[in-house]
């Protein structure tokens, strides 16, 4: 019973998409040609009192694709090194990284009565770019993601809290965030998830969407 009520709030709750927050580590700001490094992804979930939450986490290193550009100036503000042993282990070729995000992705978008996901980034035009570039890259068919529609948490952030900055946003949302531990996309990527969920349940508990809801049924009456 629990997970049909979970299933219907979170198909309800933003038009049967699915949130998957996303971030993306690259060589550069170009998306067709500079490479991407780490991706990672978290996928969302309801409680029965639909109170949205973070429910599980991939995250993978990436071997930048054949020809593509990495600017210095890229791995010394995040801190990657391209010839660290661990990660050489660890990578994955592009195709690879986006078949193992892609498959747990989808199978939540049918576990929650979705048609489809719809990304969520903290500047989420720049992820999305990158990401739909790396799809037809890599020749496949079907993005689980909506192409083109998006959730930025920054300018989000920007109009709840007053913050655009991640580590600023996060403090203000009462969630630690370690600058140290910053531009790992997993680290990133999962305190945005909390940023997201704590700014989605803060307009629930304030009657926002209840109250909306409540409208579109006068209207259609």
């Amino acid at each position: 019973m629990t997970e049909a009520v979970t299933r219907e709030l979170m198909a309800q709750r933003f038009r049967s998409f699915l949130p998957v927050v996303v971030d993306l580590e690259t060589g550069g700001f170009n998306a067709q040609g500079d490479a991407i490094l780490e991706i990672a992804a978290v996928t969302l979930t309801m409680d029965p009192e639909g109170n949205l939450m973070p429910d599980a986490t991939y995250a993978y290193h990436v071997t930048p694709f054949e020809g593509a550009n990495v600017e210095q100036s890229a791995l010394d503000f995040t801190g990657i090194r391209l010839d660290d042993p661990l990660r050489k282990q660890v990578a994955v070729s592009e195709t690879e990284a986006l078949g193992e995000v892609f498959r747990p992705i989808r199978k939540s978008i049918k576990a929650h009565g979705c048609t489809r996901a719809i990304l969520v980034g903290h500047n989420a035009a720049f992820d999305h770019g990158f990401l739909n570039a790396a799809v037809e890259r890599c020749a496949i068919k079907r993005s689980p993601f909506h192409p083109f529609s998006s959730f930025d948490t920054a300018s989000l952030a920007g109009l709840i809290y007053g913050q655009t900055v991640l580590a600023r946003a996060c403090r203000a949302a009462g969630i630690e965030f370690d600058n140290s531990a910053a531009h790992s996309a997993r680290y990133d990527t999962e305190r945005t998830a909390e940023l997201f969920c704590a700014m989605v349940n803060r307009y629930k508990d304030l009657g926002g969407w209840q109250l909306a809801q409540r409208e579109q049924g006068v209207e259609e009456l």
